[in-house]
């Protein structure tokens, strides 16, 4: 499921229209999602948990504050707590026929509950994933919705996507990050960075959740935050960071953009990125990052496979990101045969 939230809605003065930043907001939210779906279903051949990839960004009445669920409601027409806030082109759920604003009551007939007590709350929707990402991920799934006060149901096809959920957070700083399911990303980037070299930064995102980072990094100890740039931490930390650098190429390749479109990013967007994560000693030096990145392009184009490393995915992490540099510099790329201090 594509599968976007705003953690907080933005700020809407009571005498203006708030219509346009609930669209600004939903225009960003399908964004996100969008890529996110494009990329998960690439990558799905790659991916050991799958979930049903329906194409459809869902909201909660729940991730609003108090003061402005009303407007929520009557903008985007909820008739219950869960609602399509947008729909993916071309999705499985595009083609069923299901329209933004429509109102989930039932999925399988089984209903969905949400709790919109607690204000700017995603709990009830991270829920609503979990109870897609529990269903058999090609079977049809049947969604009893409701459209104009008239009660619908649809039929939807899924096409199996990685496991992973898609979120957007209001921020106005550059934070992008992967907990193992989710990839959340900040407002800043849409609003900064060129679109087209969007895909990079989620791309970049799902590999760690391929490759199992996060659970690799607590298995060997590594001590996250200010101590991840330093001692054993840093070597695994950087490890992490350009296997994700080196697997998002393939991501990239495999969902129809440019391989060479993660190079591109870390040069022209990776020095605008300041007092971000870009400048942080767990994370590799620039020229090394546009380096490896370029070098897997390259190799990609001749040679589609995953790079070595990927095999082991469910392997200890050793620390040794040095490897990598010292391929990049060789004609077959960032990805192959890596060799060891």
């Amino acid at each position: 499921m594509g599968c976007a939230a705003a953690i907080q809605a933005p700020p809407v003065a009571a005498q203006t229209d708030p219509g346009p930043a609930w669209e600004a907001l939903r225009a960003a939210d399908l964004q996100l999602a969008s890529i996110g779906f494009r990329l998960s279903a690439a990558a799905a051949p790659l991916c050991d948990q799958l979930e049903p990839g329906i194409g459809i960004q869902f909201h909660t009445l729940a991730q609003y504050t108090p003061a402005t669920r009303e407007q929520v409601r009557a903008h985007f027409r909820f008739a219950g707590p869960v609602a399509v806030e947008g729909v993916i082109a071309g999705s499985p759920a595009a083609i069923a026929g299901v329209s933004a604003d429509d109102t989930l009551t039932a999925i399988n007939g089984v209903p969905v509950e949400a709790d919109a007590r607690e204000a700017g709350s995603t709990a009830p929707l991270v829920a609503l994933h979990g109870q897609f990402a529990s269903l058999p991920p090609g079977a049809p799934v049947e969604l009893t919705l409701i459209r104009s006060g008239r009660e619908i149901r649809t039929r939807i096809t899924p096409t199996p996507i990685c496991l992973t959920r898609y979120e957007l957070r209001i921020d106005d700083n550059y934070d992008a990050r992967a907990n193992g399911e989710l990839v959340q990303i900040t407002s800043k980037y849409l609003e900064s960075v060129d679109a087209e070299l969007l895909p990079a930064v989620i791309a970049h995102e799902l590999s760690h959740n391929i490759l199992r980072h996060r659970v690799r990094l607590s298995a060997a100890g590594a001590e996250f935050g200010l101590a991840s740039g330093f001692g054993r931490n840093l070597g695994l930390f950087r490890q992490t960071e350009i296997e994700a650098d080196i697997l998002a190429v393939h991501l990239l390749a495999r969902a129809g953009y440019a391989p060479n479109l993660a190079a591109r990013f870390w040069r022209e967007a990776g020095p605008g990125l300041l007092g971000g994560k870009m400048r942080s000693r767990s994370h590799p030096p620039l020229r090394d990052r546009i380096a490896i990145a370029a070098a897997e392009a390259a190799r990609v184009a001749s040679d589609p496979a995953p790079p070595s490393f990927f095999a082991t995915r469910n392997a200890p992490l050793d620390g040794n990101w040095r490897q990598y540099l010292e391929t990049a510099k060789r004609p077959n790329g960032a990805g192959t045969r890596p060799i060891t201090d």
